[in-house]
């Protein structure tokens, strides 16, 4: 009986040892879960933080992906429409290229035209030179052509005596062959311009350059009408005194120039024609 109680206390004393032991190690064990627990929390709240940037992203893509949707529709939208307007806009400059090809017809046809008509001016301008300087100098006479209009500028030498409106008597000459000109043109107008410079007149008869000017034209508009037979109806005079002078009055050059006496023919176009018709058959 005492072995046996011997052996009681000896298997109860080495089962308190082995106890403690795995005690000892199972302490051990769950302070090391412990940690880990609190390291897998940690490492938890880390992904729950990251979750929720990763859905917000998430849901920003979202969004976009519709408005981008929402765009991509629009767009289509504006491309249906713009080939609506593309092809439009194709008729609209299928229209335009007609009309400015029309347009370059007619500028096209205008220049030539014009340089027809420029042409036609200078072949103008040659014969009337030509027939009115015959035997005199061509500085004494100026033939102009400006569209349809002659300017035909005399000197007062060639014309008139100084400081006088009578009419010298190879001025003649010159009226004849111009009355020749306008009496083959019955539809065309003329007129007469008596022009001076700024000397003062010293006659008695004459109050000013306006009477000298007004005179002289009156002179010569007579002589076509009653020696060469042209209409009066178709003859305007005007003096212009000296208020249009081709040069300032502060030589006796420039005086010269300004004492003058200009002859304005206004005819057609056709009539230019026949004109040079007329000189062309002689």
């Amino acid at each position: 009986m005492k072995k046996i109680v011997i052996l009681l206390v000896t298997a109860v004393i080495i089962s308190s040892c082995v106890s403690k032991k795995e005690f000892v190690n199972l302490q051990s064990k769950h302070d090391q879960t412990k940690t880990e627990l609190v390291d897998v929390k940690a490492n938890l709240q880390k992904c729950l933080i990251k979750n929720e940037k990763e859905s917000s992203k998430v849901f920003a893509l979202a969004e976009q992906v519709k408005y981008l949707k929402e765009d991509k529709k629009t767009a289509l939208k504006q491309v249906e429409n713009l080939t609506v307007l593309t092809q439009s806009s194709s008729d609209n400059i299928k229209n335009v290229i007609s009309q400015l090809s029309e347009k370059d017809k007619y500028i096209n046809g205008v220049r030539e035209a014009m340089t027809k008509k420029d042409s036609l001016n200078l072949a103008i301008k040659f014969h009337l030179t030509k027939n009115l300087t015959d035997g005199i100098q061509d500085k004494d006479i100026e033939v102009n052509v400006e569209k349809t209009v002659v300017f035909i500028s005399i000197s007062d030498k060639l014309l008139f005596k100084s400081g006088s409106y009578n009419v010298t008597d190879k001025a003649y000459t010159v009226l004849e062959k111009i009355a020749k000109v306008i009496n083959n043109q019955p539809k065309m107008e003329v007129m007469i311009e008596g022009h001076t410079d700024s000397t003062p007149i010293k006659r008695n008869i004459l109050q000013d350059n306006w009477d000298l000017s007004a005179l002289r034209a009156t002179s010569i508009t007579r002589i076509l009408q009653y020696k060469y037979g042209v209409k009066p109806e178709r003859l305007i005079a005007a003096g212009r005194s000296q208020y249009i002078p081709l040069a300032p009055n502060d030589t006796a050059e420039n005086k010269s120039k300004n004492r003058r006496t200009k002859i304005i023919i206004m005819p057609k176009l056709n009539q230019f024609f026949d004109l040079l018709e007329q000189d062309a058959s002689k």
